[in-house]
């Protein structure tokens, strides 16, 4: 199976770029990672908040493909557990698929299109973290999944 994490927009930080990086090759231990990061939409001092996140939706919905499964990183999502997050990856590569996308979208969210094709949405927190950090931690806690499902010392209960 193949993990992918997708964003709207760079990683402007270089510390997080550094951890980033630094996740995404541990992560490579476990699973083929892929971590995609889409250019911004550009000129959107004239756009409406719903017509950035349909410009955004569209260029995203081109990034998956039919049998994709695609998880949004979403606010109003289901929150799980570290433990139930690596529960969660491990019926997900029990199941057969191939590629398991997981998107965290822009700063006003989703387009009802993206939100139409996903298969599920996660919470990483109810509180509100920026669009910067949640790659970290979403990669951080993909990490944390694999070394729990291996019974690595990573992970303290």
């Amino acid at each position: 199976m193949t993990i992918t994490l997708i964003t709207i927009g760079k990683t402007d930080s270089a510390a997080l770029q550094q951890l980033i990086a630094t996740y995404e090759q541990r992560l490579q231990h476990y699973v083929k990672f892929e971590f995609l990061e889409l250019p911004d939409i550009k000129k959107t001092k004239n756009l409406s908040e719903e017509q950035q996140k349909q410009k955004e939706g569209e260029r995203l919905l081109k990034e998956i493909n039919k049998g994709d499964i695609l998880v949004l990183l979403d606010e109003r999502g289901k929150q799980l557990t570290s433990k139930e997050f690596a529960d969660y990856l491990q019926k997900k590569m029990n199941s057969g698929i191939k590629k398991l996308t997981f998107v965290i979208g822009g700063p006003y969210g989703f387009s009802e299109s993206v939100f139409q094709r996903a298969q599920g949405k996660i919470s990483l927190s109810k509180m509100t973290f920026s669009h910067q950090m949640v790659r970290l931690f979403a990669i951080e806690q993909l990490y944390r999944g694999f070394t729990i499902l291996r019974n690595e010392p990573y992970h303290h209960e």
